[in-house]
């Protein structure tokens, strides 16, 4: 089932599975609070342009103020999950790379700007982490004469589409909805808006489970290189 001890021990990646896990869930909290928040906005914002005497103005500017407090939170929570998940994509990087069979097929700089660099971003991250997956994975490459041909993980699908619609509504909010003037701009500003925060949380859950999955992966394979090595 196991190859031969890889030629570079693979170092531990469960402790910073466990903080990019942790972030990530408490990211797809603040997102899922403010999906709530919005809904509750959605609603106000269109009672009150049916019956502008049935909602106090001050209950609409309340909401107003508890969003932009939401999105501070949620703004530092998200550099919080990006900055763990980094850190941890880095050191399941490291440990794949002994595992695989060929040289993976972007080099470690595209870890970090995979996610930056216009129209790679579309795909660059999602490569990485199939090579990572593919080689971590027992069996991963099991017949597979490349990175290209090996089997995809319907998990990282599924997180990467989730992934790439929250960034593409979020555009939308940003580019579409730029200083809505009028209660109706407003109301389907903020519609998106939690849309893309649905996504958001979809997205966190799903890139959690990723890395849990992979580090146990890993971690399975550098407990089995342990004991080859001792048994040697």
């Amino acid at each position: 089932m196991y190859p031969a001890p890889p030629p570079i021990a693979l170092r531990p990646i469960h402790g910073r599975a466990v903080a990019a896990s942790v972030a990530l869930a408490l990211n797809a909290l603040v997102a899922l609070t403010a999906s709530v928040v919005g809904v509750q906005r959605v609603a106000l914002i269109s009672e009150y342009s049916a019956d502008p005497e049935s909602v106090d103005i001050a209950d609409i500017e309340a909401g107003d103020s508890i969003a932009e407090a939401v999105a501070m939170v949620q703004y530092v929570a998200y550099i919080l999950a990006i900055s763990a998940f980094l850190v941890w994509l880095y050191r399941a990087r490291k440990n794949a790379e002994p595992l695989a069979l060929w040289p993976h097929r972007l080099s470690t700089p595209w870890l970090f700007f995979g996610w930056v660099v216009p129209v790679v971003s579309f795909w660059f991250p999602k490569q990485i982490m199939d090579d990572i997956w593919a080689s971590s994975r027992p069996g991963g490459l099991h017949l597979a004469p490349s990175f290209a041909a090996a089997r995809r993980s319907g998990l990282i699908w599924a997180w990467w589409l989730a992934w790439l619609g929250a960034v593409w509504a979020s555009k939308v909010v940003s580019n579409g909805f730029h200083n809505p003037d009028d209660l109706e701009s407003i109301r389907q500003a903020v519609l998106v808006g939690v849309v893309t925060d649905a996504l958001f949380v979809i997205a966190a859950v799903l890139a959690a489970m990723v890395v849990l999955q992979i580090s146990r992966f890993q971690e399975a394979r550098r407990s089995i290189a342990a004991q080859q090595v001792a048994a040697a």
